[in-house]
């Protein structure tokens, strides 16, 4: 099959690499190179089964970081409450792995053999019955079997495919994350995850192998709306924020090396129609309340490679969604009911938090714990 996919992130490469070797694969990538802004993420469930499959864990474990806990601190940096990582490690069967996002996709795009276009998108969809005619950015065009969306939250695929309704639940939060080089903020940091243990709005650190340190915020807001200008925006909401937030803020780089984005989870009443289907982000974003994006994307991914691989099109198409929507809808609602955990909204809230972090040491409430992190755990991965 000739197979075209819009979107060179995480769940397009690892489709792309799962079927080049039997497919004509050809992935379009509107930014202009590698995209190097990000966040760390913690890797695991169906996604680490996946990396497993393809031989991706050595990589991985390479490039990955070694984090002793995630550690919530005052305005002083005084530790308030922790959560060691061995004990969420050994929740999930010591299936994780912390890595930043950007380089979870080079392990990927290094191992890629297929024809990759950077700098170009799709603008125009023709979805016949027997093929589909994907018109790109550059003017040229290309007769694909399937055309696959894996463009993020904010799709233009599915926006093309199946119209401009709302497909974005927006769960009252931004997010932002950039680099920046401060070796005192570094020292602090160490092999820990920081954060700020704060009510309403939050601030992250990881130390990087490189000497830079990786930052993280979120806070509540009612208004979607994105600001014009992220960085100005990160420097006011968080200005009032302690410990080394001012020197992260002060080293906020311009609006172009900042991440900004809503907190939303995608929702669509059926992720195919025709010869267009979409995958990752594009069709069931969990958001980072429930931290798995990354892992489902990839683990959607390869269960529609396999469906193609075996199946005719377009039972291929139901047989991927039938497979692996119940498993996001899960996630999905496990980020939802997280919503207070992740950020607290009131001083009860965190201190409802700090308690259980106090108990995640104890026997059997530490799996109780990683479940209401994580969700359910799914075996669909191993059983194809």
């Amino acid at each position: 099959m000739r197979i075209v996919i819009c979107g060179a992130g995480i769940a397009g490469l690892t489709l792309a690499n799962q079927l080049a070797a039997n497919h004509d694969v050809t992935i379009v990538e509107k930014a202009p190179g590698p995209r190097p802004h990000g966040y760390m993420i913690d890797f695991f469930g169906p996604g680490y089964d996946v990396a497993e499959k393809m031989d991706l864990l050595p990589a991985l474990r390479k490039t990955g970081y070694q984090v002793s806990e995630a550690a919530y601190v005052d305005e002083n940096g005084r530790r308030r409450a922790g959560l060691p990582f061995d004990v969420f490690a050994k929740a999930v069967d010591g299936k994780l792995v912390s890595i930043m996002r950007p380089d979870l996709e080079t392990v990927l795009r290094e191992r890629l053999s297929v024809d990759l276009r950077f700098g170009t998108t799709v603008s125009h969809i023709n979805n016949a019955s027997d093929n589909v005619t994907v018109t790109l950015s550059d003017g040229t065009a290309i007769v694909a079997d399937p055309l696959v969306g894996a463009d993020g939250i904010h799709s233009t695929v599915r926006t093309l495919t199946f119209g401009n309704d709302d497909y974005l639940r927006y769960l009252g939060f931004h997010t932002a994350a950039y680099v920046f080089d401060n070796p005192a903020v570094h020292v602090q940091v160490g092999d820990r995850f920081c954060l700020t243990d704060t009510v309403g709005k939050q601030f992250g650190f990881y130390a990087l192998r490189d000497g830079r340190v990786a930052a993280f915020a979120v806070h509540r807001t009612e208004d979607p709306t994105l600001p014009k200008d992220p960085s100005a925006a990160v420097r006011s909401v968080y200005a009032d924020l302690g410990w080394v937030v001012p020197q992260a803020l002060e080293a906020c780089p311009d609006a172009k090396n900042v991440y900004y984005d809503q907190v939303a989870q995608t929702v669509m009443p059926e992720w195919s129609r025709g010869r267009v289907v979409l995958i990752g982000d594009a069709c069931h974003a969990v958001s980072l309340l429930a931290g798995q994006g990354a892992s489902l994307g990839m683990a959607g991914a390869f269960i529609l490679a396999v469906q193609l691989d075996k199946t005719p099109l377009p039972e291929a198409l139901t047989s991927y969604e039938k497979l692996w929507r119940p498993v996001v809808e899960e996630k999905q609602q496990v980020a939802r009911n997280g919503a207070r955990r992740f950020l607290p909204a009131s001083e009860n809230h965190l201190r409802i938090r700090r308690a259980a972090m106090r108990l995640a040491r104890v026997p059997g409430f530490s799996r109780y714990l990683a479940g209401t992190i994580a969700g359910k755990t799914t075996a669909v991965i191993n059983q194809l």
